[in-house]
């Protein structure tokens, strides 16, 4: 027969083991953030693993494949505020039970059955008289930076929103047009339209400051949109309209984007341009490109860095490809007669008169 202290320790054990299964993943050693992140550092810490533990760029796909899947599952849970609560709460097991409910479905159904071809706003089949008013959309350009397009970024915005606040009085609301029958005599019918409205309790508006945050994805291109649902013009009897943002590119000093491509010019010394150069060019997040060329580089001469690019949207592990075109910067002054034999020794040119239409270009 055991002995009670080795029982408690037995039960110690098993308690310890049962608090780790039920406990699941941990989905802040995974993202490799503390349990006290924001929302801003979740999200920077799940781009950076996401490129990094892509099973494209790791030879194990097995075991690429399932670190990916935990990342997943991880951003997931605690970039939604509900499941983060859920999730520090009582682990991935009640996160799990809790996000099995299936939800989600017609509030309506479980009464009539959902069958019943009507709604009450007209917007489906055998739709009913009228629609839900709703505000207008407001539109807006988010001029953003190619650095900001290239590494992504969270842009935080102020929005002054009129929001409806309740009042003192009655008003005039859900009006709409009615067929009203009147009895004119024996046999004798009269049908009129008439404006019927219902009493509701009055309303006001009144502007709140809304702090909105706006992801800057990589690779979003210019007329991208992203949508704020209810931010848009309010309307008195419905729905608030949405708030939608487009992407436009600011323009940039030295890279010009087409695409997933982008254009760069530099200009180059004749010396260089003669006897070959090696340079760095900084790109939009702080890496250096190494350029090196051994051949004489004429002005107009370009060459190509794939994967120098912009990030593709769909894949941000796919870049495109980086256009640099050169100029020569020719000295000033002149030569002495001197210079001038022991450079045409050097070039072994020939002299080169050609005439032609300079709207053709070179032949």
């Amino acid at each position: 027969m055991q002995s009670s202290s080795t029982v408690g320790i037995l039960m110690i054990l098993l308690s310890a083991f049962t608090l780790e299964t039920w406990a699941g993943r941990d989905f802040y050693k995974i993202l490799g953030v503390s349990r006290s992140a924001n929302t801003n550092q979740i999200k920077k810490a799940y781009r950076k693993l996401a490129k990094e533990m892509h099973p494209d760029r790791n030879p194990d796909k097995e075991d690429a494949n399932e670190k990916f899947q935990d990342l997943g599952a991880a951003y997931e849970a605690l970039s939604d505020a509900d499941k983060r609560k859920l999730y520090d709460k009582c682990g991935e097991e009640c996160l799990n039970k809790e996000g099995g409910g299936g939800g989600g479905g017609d509030p309506f159904s479980s009464f009539f059955g959902g069958d019943f071809g009507f709604n009450f706003f007209g917007d489906g089949p055998g739709g009913g008289e009228r629609e839900a008013p709703r505000g207008a959309n407001i539109v807006m350009d988010l001029y953003v930076s190619l650095e900001e397009l290239y590494v992504g970024n969270f842009v935080e915005l102020t929005h002054n929103k009129p929001v409806m606040k309740p009042a003192k009085g009655t008003r005039r609301c859900n009006c709409r047009q009615e067929m009203v029958t009147r009895q004119l005599g024996p046999g004798r019918f009269q049908m009129t339209q008439q404006q019927v409205c219902d009493e509701c309790p009055n309303v006001k508006f009144v502007t709140e400051e809304h702090l909105l945050e706006v992801e800057v994805e990589q690779g979003m291109t210019d007329g991208m949109e992203t949508k704020f649902v209810a931010e848009g013009e309010p309307h008195v009897d419905g729905e608030p309209g949405d708030l939608i943002l487009k992407i436009r590119t600011e323009p940039h000093p030295r890279f010009e984007r087409r695409g997933d491509d982008l254009y760069l010019n530099v200009t180059i010394s004749l010396v260089d341009a003669l006897s070959g150069f090696e340079l760095d060019i900084e790109h939009l997040d702080g890496h250096q490109v190494h350029v090196t060329r051994d051949k004489i580089t004429w002005p107009g001469a370009r060459i190509r860095k794939k994967g120098e690019g912009m990030p593709n949207f769909e894949n941000n592990n796919l870049f495109g490809t980086l256009y640099i075109t050169f100029d020569v910067q020719f000295p000033k002054g002149e030569l002495t007669p001197d210079e001038k034999e022991e450079m045409a020794k050097i070039l072994k040119q020939d002299p080169v008169n050609k005439i032609y239409n300079g709207l053709g270009g070179f032949s």
